[in-house]
């Protein structure tokens, strides 16, 4: 069999929404089973986001720190946002992010990696951009003011061979983080050269 993830979509009996909040909104669907069975299964639906593994002319990964409650951890992540403004390009999303989490902006942007971060409880996509050429945005240009728990959130330059032993070594847990680091780690063996271009189409 051809080792690619294809679409498909098995006939749905009943959908009952649970909760819907700000973000998200929890489904039950009734699913049609080989066999004629039917099955129910709970899933969360999420608008996605996006993700930016930012790497600098010394090979180092730009890296935040922020709290998540869910897990009671601070965890260290890529800049990364939802995909909250209807009809953006996506790298125009990770760009935005990428200025207003850690006040940097990229000359070349390419795809590096694309997640379905827990497909048997949600539909969330996250998309993991590769941008190099990185400068630091002046304060003076950059007004975008931090809320809740991204109110001081450290921004580090980690070298990509440390991330990777880190990611390797239980120490970071963050999935857009271990998938953008280990990507781009194999990327790099190649000089980049193989990525898709930063308006490639989702699957």
């Amino acid at each position: 069999m051809r080792i690619e993830d294809t679409p498909e979509a098995w006939d749905v009996v009943e959908s009952r929404h649970r909760f819907t909040g700000p973000v998200i909104k929890v489904v039950t669907d009734t699913v049609k089973m080989p066999g004629d069975e039917v099955a129910d299964r709970d899933y969360v639906v999420h608008p996605g986001a996006v993700a930016v593994l930012a790497l600098d002319e010394r090979q180092r990964v730009l890296m935040i720190r922020q709290y998540r409650h869910p897990v009671r951890r601070l965890l260290w992540e890529l800049p990364a946002g939802l995909r909250d403004v209807e009809g953006e390009p996506l790298a125009e999303t990770a760009a935005r992010e990428l200025a207003e989490e850690a006040g940097y902006r990229a000359a070349t942007w390419h795809t590096l990696v694309d997640l379905r971060t827990s497909p048997g409880m949600t539909d969330e996509r996250i998309r993991v951009f590769l941008a190099r050429g990185v400068t630091k945005i002046p304060d003076e240009e950059n007004g975008f003011v931090h809320h809740h728990e991204e109110i001081g959130m450290p921004v580090e330059w980690v070298p990509l061979d440390d991330a990777v032993h880190k990611a390797l070594t239980g120490m970071i847990h963050n999935s857009p983080a271990v998938a953008g680091i280990l990507a781009a780690y194999a990327a790099s063996a190649e000089g980049f050269a193989h990525l898709r271009p930063a308006d490639a189409p989702e699957a």
